[in-house]
């Protein structure tokens, strides 16, 4: 009994619950990353996700905590390294994270100088 009770439990997600989830349009453009197509942006409790898709596959799919972000294409990093190596090293540790957490119909983030820009166009 207690073993078929671990079997049924261990089957579910235990993934915390969303706050709210968006459908978007997504643009990362920067020297070390380019990115643009339909995505989705979820908010957690503890984090923010960030998924976009081309073809029905996932070509970006990046976890944005108060302290670190993760990609499934490279270990976690912290805000500090993931800015300096993939935007810029004077942008604010939060500066991510808080740019998709914008509840705004689109947000445009355009910095010439370190030739960046981020759109985000919810539907």
């Amino acid at each position: 009994m207690i073993f078929s009770l671990f079997i049924f439990t261990g089957c579910f997600n235990t993934t915390q619950p969303q706050l709210n989830s968006s459908s978007a349009t997504i643009l990362i453009k920067t020297p070390q990353m380019k990115f643009y197509d339909k995505g989705f942006i979820y908010k957690y409790k503890e984090f923010t996700q960030v998924q976009i898709f081309s073809a029905g596959t996932a070509i970006l799919d990046m976890k944005i905590y108060n302290d670190r972000i993760c990609r499934t294409t490279f270990k976690c990093q912290d805000l500090k390294t993931f800015n300096k190596e993939n935007l810029s090293s004077s942008y604010p540790d939060n500066f991510l994270k808080e740019l998709f957490e914008k509840e705004q119909k689109e947000v445009i983030h355009r910095d010439k100088q370190n030739d960046i820009l981020i759109k985000i166009i919810r539907d």
